[in-house]
């Protein structure tokens, strides 16, 4: 009877523990939680009433039993345990550090993100729209750019319970998220970290930068979505960057616009007129930033303005030689580059990008004072620049021989001018970026699985000198993951943290006191 008294009082501290646990933890938040810190501390009372109720000689006789000491020693552990344990999770709190374990980094912010918020000069305000102002996805992607940098200040809202903000700021729909930074605000309706970022962008930048693409040459169409080749996409992502894109037809000026930040040559069909090269000298002397994107058979007539700029391309077109499975080596014309020579813009890119139909574009500044000319992109060492043209496009035919030029070939090139030294009659920079594709810009591979976007948009951005956008951009994917509702995640913290700790307790307890 004595030992089973002492068993019935060592189990009311364990009822009494986990009661006091479930109260420090819990807050007695809601009914659950009331009850079932109710129901521990009274039958823990009881337990330990009845336990005492033995006698104090009783209780003398059982503090010296082997059994009781072991008990003993084994609440105390427990106690000693949990102190830690809470000691842990306040240090943590206080200190906190997150660990991406995901090969892909599909819990981490994209580097473009973290460089967009680490500069932030004042307050980012953030206000999302939630229903019943709870997300916990839309929480913790706003929680990650928080945690990222101090300045990112963001709540949700139950737009039903504050009705007055959501009419405030014209909020017509929930998981609407709105942005101010200082006189600026923006609003999106589908947050993902790709939009957020490039809602960051627009209220961040205090200046809209201007690309001007030049049109009547049979370029592909900046408007077309619809069409594989059309270059929305690109527009696209310039524009969710904060630029203005704009038409140029220059053959009816007589100069490049004032307004143009960069102008872009995308593909023309047709060779440009004298006035029109005309223009682009001037503009380029005059510290102008100029991106070209050349494929085979076209763009002859800029070849003597690429040489003054340290600039040569190649009549030839990229050949690679890939190993299919089952298939053996075949030829291809659309070569995959995972080879960058160290710039700015390939600052931390290490991923795959491919172009379609491309030439070799080489650079020769040497000797020329003031220029500045990196091989930016290069196909594989199996690859080489075919110049027998007839044979490829008209035969399908292609084979390395004394007359190409053997893999890695060069397919991009960017230069840096110093106009003083080059004795423009001007002071500045002046910035120019030559590729030997068009179609890697189009919207089939702007849309695909490489990341020929990113290495297009780090060139916009360093031509206009906004190096922090120089980085990988987020994917419009995120990683999939398990959302509760909030009974769902009591249920779990219940069984996982109280209940069956607790009841495995109380049954080793019970088993270890029966075998002593």
């Amino acid at each position: 009877m004595r030992r089973s008294k002492a068993l019935l009082g060592l189990i009311g501290l364990v009822l009494l523990l986990f009661a006091g646990v479930a109260a420090v933890f819990t807050r007695a938040r809601s009914g659950i939680d009331v009850l079932y810190i109710f129901i521990n501390g009274i039958l823990g009372l009881f337990a330990v009433i009845a336990y005492l109720s033995a006698g104090l000689e009783h209780l003398r006789g059982v503090v010296s039993e082997r059994s009781t000491k072991y008990g003993a020693n084994v609440f105390v552990s427990s106690v000693v345990f949990l102190a830690i344990l809470g000691l842990v999770n306040y240090l943590s709190i206080r200190h906190s550090h997150r660990f991406d374990l995901t090969e892909q980094g599909v819990f981490s912010l994209s580097p473009q993100s973290l460089n967009v918020v680490k500069n932030l000069q004042d307050d980012l305000q953030i206000q999302a729209f939630a229903e019943g102002g709870i997300n916990p996805e839309l929480r913790d992607l706003l929680q990650s750019y928080a945690f990222q940098a101090p300045k990112v200040k963001f709540e949700l809202i139950d737009p039903d319970r504050q009705p007055e903000l959501a009419e405030k700021y014209h909020i017509t729909a929930y998981n609407t998220v709105r942005f101010e930074y200082g006189k600026e605000s923006t609003s999106i309706s589908q947050p993902t970290e790709e939009s957020i970022t490039n809602a960051i962008i627009k209220v961040t930048r205090t200046t809209h930068k201007t690309l001007c693409v030049i049109e009547g040459h049979g370029e592909a169409d900046i408007d077309e979505a619809q069409n594989a080749h059309g270059l929305a996409s690109l527009k696209q992502s310039l524009t969710n960057e904060n630029y203005e894109v704009k038409k140029v037809l220059l053959a009816s000026m007589e100069r490049v616009p004032d307004d143009c930040s960069v102008v872009l040559i995308a593909g023309p069909q047709k060779p440009y007129l004298e006035s029109e090269l005309q223009a682009l000298a001037t503009y380029l002397d005059g510290g102008g930033h100029t991106l070209m994107l050349l494929p085979p058979r076209t763009g002859s007539e800029f070849q003597p303005l690429l040489v003054k700029w340290g600039v040569k391309l190649g009549n030839d077109v990229v050949v690679d030689q890939m190993v299919r499975l089952f298939q053996g080596p075949s030829l291809g014309l659309a070569p995959l580059v995972n080879t960058y020579t160290p710039h700015e813009i390939t600052r931390d890119f290490k991923q795959r990008t491919v172009f379609p139909m491309t030439r070799s574009v080489h650079a020769e500044a040497a000797g020329k004072p003031g220029l500045q000319a990196v091989e930016l992109v290069k196909s594989s060492p199996s690859s080489w620049g075919e110049t027998d043209l007839d044979g490829l496009f008209e035969r399908s035919e292609a084979k390395l021989d004394d007359a190409d030029t053997k893999g890695p070939v060069p397919i991009a090139v960017v230069v840096n001018a110093d106009l003083k030294q080059m004795k423009t009659g001007k002071e500045g920079t002046a910035r120019l970026a030559v590729f030997g594709s068009v179609e890697f810009a189009q919207n089939r591979e702007m849309e695909g699985t490489y990341y020929n976007r990113d290495l297009l948009m780090n060139t916009v951005g360093w031509l206009v000198g906004q190096s922090d956008l120089v980085s990988v951009r987020p994917r419009g994917v995120r990683a999939s993951r398990v959302q509760f509702t909030a009974d769902q995640g009591t249920v779990i913290f219940y069984l996982a943290v109280l209940l069956i700790p607790e009841l495995l307790l109380i049954a080793g307890i019970a088993v270890w006191w029966r075998r002593e």
